[in-house]
């Protein structure tokens, strides 16, 4: 090789390095410019004024996890998405840590028209869509793989269009995990270490019944007021699953979590109907497109914090238990599927028969 053939080897490798440079700073720019401008709207909506401004149509997600949670940075991802998708005319607000009320309001709010779009525990439609019981009955599924079996089924898609009648619109899944007993005292390991203890649980007429089944008195009480209440005896545990015990910090006021997966609740992603139809069909696609891609991206996230998430408890001196029965567990909630399941038996059958 000549030397003047080396020197234009390197005057374009010099070049391809500089474009490549310029073109990650560039991109992190614009993902800096497009955060700062968020939060500058965050700061200048108020929930009373129109969805649009200054010729963006602006959307508020309401969100009940901390901002490092996989449900609340697959939120950031969602937004991000719809915004690039969208040429920036469509953003997506996203409020973390209940800034817009505790879950359950917000679920109210998304059904009115008070807040566009939240993420939410499944459990808390039920009182708005009854059938969404099916998915929720107690030691239903086998593992996680089996419960995204159903979800991914048609199953799941007809539970996304279920609550259209009252105005809402499902656009997706996320992975909540199974949830575990954490008590403050004393560990459990079988039915009867829970009679009588004063368990938090959410704000859900069949989660109070399967805590009553197996012997526990239920606290329903704002997610956010758990820590305060272990702290101040006022519960003596709660359930919730992994990342939430430890990303709340409730490991620190409840150190002792047995590992039961009584059950597993899918979470979704909602939309107020009017206000996804009011939208170009360009534009609900968008919606609905980022919405899926956001809904792998927290099962990627929740895969990877549960890999770690043992591995933080048993460092933080937290004491893990497996159930010495859990045929137990089962047949203790027997009561919760003759009151809940009987008008919903082929699906329950049918979710059942799909297990790997």
């Amino acid at each position: 090789m000549n030397k003047m053939t080396r020197n234009v080897l390197l005057t374009g490798f010099l070049l391809v390095c500089t474009y490549t440079m310029f073109s990650l700073h560039r991109a992190s720019d614009l993902q800096k410019s497009r955060q700062s401008d968020i939060s500058t709207l965050q700061t200048q909506i108020n929930l009373d004024e129109p969805m649009t401004m200054d010729s963006q149509v602006v959307l508020r997600l309401a969100n009940n996890q901390g901002p490092e949670h996989p449900a609340s940075i697959a939120c950031d991802y969602f937004a991000n998405l719809v915004d690039e998708m969208s040429g920036s005319r469509i953003r997506i607000l996203t409020y973390h840590s209940g800034r817009l009320g505790d879950e359950k309001s917000t679920v109210q709010q998304v059904v009115y028209g008070g807040i566009d779009i939240a993420r939410v525990s499944t459990a808390l439609l039920i009182e708005y869509e009854p059938r969404l019981i099916a998915l929720q009955m107690p030691y239903l599924y086998e593992n996680s793989d089996h419960m995204w079996k159903v979800l991914n089924s048609s199953i799941g898609e007809d539970y996304l269009s279920c609550m259209e009648d009252i105005g809402v619109v499902g656009l997706c899944w996320y992975d909540a995990g199974a949830r575990n007993f954490y008590t403050a005292d004393n560990a459990v390991s079988s039915v009867e270490d829970l009679e009588g203890m004063k368990i938090r649980v959410q704000e859900s007429s069949l989660m109070v019944d399967v805590i009553s089944a197996l012997g526990a008195v239920p606290v329903q009480i704002p997610y956010d007021r758990v820590a305060a209440a272990l702290r101040e005896g006022e519960i003596d545990g709660a359930e919730n699953n992994v990342s939430s015990y430890i990303s709340m910090g409730h490991y620190t006021k409840a150190p002792y979590i047995v590992n039961d997966e009584h059950v597993r609740i899918p979470e979704m992603i909602i939309i107020n109907k009017s206000v996804l139809e009011s939208l170009s069909q360009e534009d609900q696609e968008i919606i609905r497109t980022a919405a899926a891609k956001s809904s792998l991206r927290q099962r990627q996230l929740w895969d990877e914090q549960e890999e770690n998430n043992r591995k933080t408890l048993e460092k933080a001196g937290a004491v893990i238990t497996e159930v010495e029965n859990k045929e137990e567990f089962i047949k203790s909630v027997q009561p919760v599927y003759q009151k809940y399941g009987e008008s919903y038996e082929d699906i329950v059958a049918q979710i059942r028969e799909m297990k790997d």
